[in-house]
């Protein structure tokens, strides 16, 4: 089963027409998509880390893991963004690469995901 943040779900049970179509517009635009799946999604977390955008690039983080990237890979595109987006930025995508790391860590540990 893959991990849905608690927020996520609520929005989706809140807001299910508004969700179905926001699924619809990214599979559309995956849809559109030249790259591989592994490529798309650090391309996306990339977007994300240069957005300053929390719960995206956590969010991206596992989807990438679930694509084939490595957590080298990922903390590689997070230092690309210091030149490009500021030493703060990569150091707080690095930090958050890190912080979902762990969770999913102890959700392996733990037998299954944490839908807190």
């Amino acid at each position: 089963m893959t991990y849905l943040p608690r927020i996520y779900q609520d929005f989706t049970q809140r807001f299910p027409e508004v969700a179905e179509a926001q699924g619809r517009l990214a599979q559309a635009v995956r849809d559109q998509s030249p790259f591989d799946e592994k490529t798309e999604r650090l391309l996306t977390f990339a977007l994300a880390v240069g957005a300053e955008a929390d719960g995206a690039v956590r969010s991206n983080v596992r989807k990438a893991m679930a694509h084939g990237a490595t957590a080298d890979e990922l903390r590689a595109v997070a230092l690309h963004a210091i030149t490009t987006c500021g030493f703060p930025t990569a150091i707080a995508a690095l930090r958050w690469i890190d912080e979902v790391l762990a969770a999913e860590s102890g959700r392996a540990r733990d037998g299954g995901p944490d839908m807190a």
